[in-house]
C-alpha cells in the first residue's frame, strides 16, 4: 500500500475524514516554507499537497497564484522543492504523512517525465495533482509514476457526468479530487446538497476516497465537507495566512509560521469534530 492508501486506511478505521492542506512550496521563502511544511502534520493535516509554482497557473484563483509569484520571487525551483520534501523527510522522521505534488504538466516535461518521477520518489513525493492533464493524456506519466510508487491523483468537476467519469477514474489511484465548483480556485463555495450529491455519485463509480476542494475557508465549511467526503482539500484560505503575515514591502511579520499552523489547526478540528458511521 502507497502512503496515500494507507492513510485513508487509518482515517476509515478510525471513523473519520481527513484534511488535506495546500501550501505552495517556497512561500513566502524556502526557510519559512518549509517551517511551515514541517509544522503540517502536527497541526492536523493528514495529508499534504505541495504547490509547485508556475509562471501562468490556470485553474489558481488569486490567492494560490499569489502565493506561487512569491514563491517564485524567493527563488523557488523544482529542485527546491524536491529538496524541502526530501528535509521534511530526514529532519521529522515522518514516514507516513503523504506529501503530493500539486502544478502543471508543464513542469513535469520540461525535466522529462521519466527522470521526475523517479526524482519525485526518490525525494520522497507519494502522489502528483496535475491539474492541466486530462485522461487522454495520462498515458504520457501513469507508468512512470506507478513504476515509481506514486499515486496519479486525477481531477472531477460538476460537469465530469457519468459517461466521462470512467475514463478519469480510469488513472485515478490514491484518491480522487472533486472540484466542487467550476471556476478557480478559493472564489466560491459550493453547497452541501451539492457536494452530497456528487461524492454520492462518484462513489457509486469507484472504491477510492473522495476529497473534496475548492472553496474551502472555514472550520465549518470544513466540517461540512467531511459529512460527506473522505476528505476536505483546503489551500486558498491557508496560502492567504501567509499574506496577511507580511508587511507592505512583503517581509514577513513575527509569528507567520505560527498563525498559518494555528489556522491549519482549527480546520483539522472543524473536520475531526464529524464522527463517521
Amino acid at each position: 500500500m502507497s502512503r496515500i492508501e494507507k492513510r485513508f486506511a487509518k482515517l476509515k478505521a478510525d471513523k473519520r475524514a481527513g484534511l488535506v492542506a495546500y501550501i505552495s512550496a517556497g512561500d513566502p521563502d524556502v526557510t519559512l516554507g518549509y517551517q511551515i511544511l514541517k509544522g503540517l502534520p502536527g497541526a492536523g493535516a493528514d495529508l499534504i499537497e505541495l504547490g509547485m509554482p508556475f509562471t501562468d497557473p490556470m485553474a489558481d484563483g488569486p490567492s494560490v497564484d499569489a502565493a506561487g509569484q512569491r514563491a517564485l520571487k524567493a527563488g523557488i525551483t523544482v529542485d527546491a522543492t524536491f529538496d524541502m520534501v526530501r528535509r521534511f523527510r530526514q529532519e521529522t522522521g515522518d514516514n507516513d504523512t503523504p506529501i503530493l505534488l500539486m502544478g502543471y504538466y508543464n513542469l513535469v516535461y520540461q525535466r522529462g517525465v521519466e527522470k521526475f518521477c523517479k526524482d519525485a520518489a526518490a525525494a520522497g513525493v507519494d502522489g502528483f495533482i496535475l491539474v492541466d492533464l486530462p485522461p487522454e493524456e495520462a498515458d504520457a506519466i501513469k507508468p512512470h509514476a506507478a513504476a515509481a510508487g506514486i499515486d496519479t491523483v486525477m481531477l472531477t468537476a460538476p460537469t465530469t457526468d457519468d459517461k466521462r467519469l470512467p475514463a478519469v477514474l480510469k488513472y485515478s489511484s490514491g484518491f480522487v479530487y472533486f472540484v466542487s465548483v467550476l471556476g478557480i480556485t478559493g472564489t466560491k463555495s459550493a453547497s452541501e446538497d451539492a457536494v452530497r450529491e456528487h461524492v454520492a455519485r462518484i462513489k457509486r463509480h469507484t472504491a477510492l476516497p473522495v476529497g473534496v476542494g475548492f472553496g474551502i475557508k472555514t472550520p465549518e465549511q470544513a466540517a461540512m465537507i467531511a459529512r460527506h467526503a473522505d476528505a476536505a482539500v483546503v489551500g486558498s484560505a491557508i496560502v492567504d495566512k501567509v499574506k496577511v503575515a507580511l508587511d507592505e514591502s512583503g517581509k514577513p511579520k513575527a509569528g507567520l509560521v505560527d498563525g498559518v499552523l494555528t489556522f491549519v489547526k482549527s480546520l483539522a478540528n472543524g473536520v475531526r469534530s464529524i464522527q463517521k458511521v
